[in-house]
């Protein structure tokens, strides 16, 4: 059974930095590409980081230049480190891995960022 599990969210001041890890079990065949996402309250979902098989990334407009998506396939985790966080970034953020065999997401982590 696939599972993903987020850890390393938390509450910061403005200005801080968190890396949240998304642990991969259960194998998963075909991965197309994974990400992370976030949902503030009241607002839908959004993609914030994402990385192919081949290793392009790519990064939501507001987060380019703070945050790094990035993995560790010896371990089977991905990562997103977060640097220069904003109160604007306060959401619980969602691991996903996007697979020929359907799409998977964790069940998430709290990020609270103070000013």
């Amino acid at each position: 059974q696939v599972q993903l599990v987020e850890s390393g969210g938390g509450l910061v001041q403005a200005g801080g930095s968190l890396r949240l890890s998304c642990a991969v079990s259960g194998g998963i065949f075909g991965i197309r590409a994974m990400g992370w996402y976030r949902q503030a309250p009241g607002n839908k979902r959004e993609l914030v980081a994402v990385m192919t098989r081949f290793g392009t990334t790519n990064y939501a407009d507001s987060v380019k230049g703070r945050f790094t998506i990035s993995r560790d396939n010896a371990v089977d985790t991905m990562y997103l480190q977060m640097n220069g966080l904003k109160p604007e970034d306060t959401a619980v953020y969602y691991c996903n891995i996007y697979a020929e065999g359907g799409d998977y997401w964790g069940r998430g982590t709290q990020v609270t960022v103070s000013s």
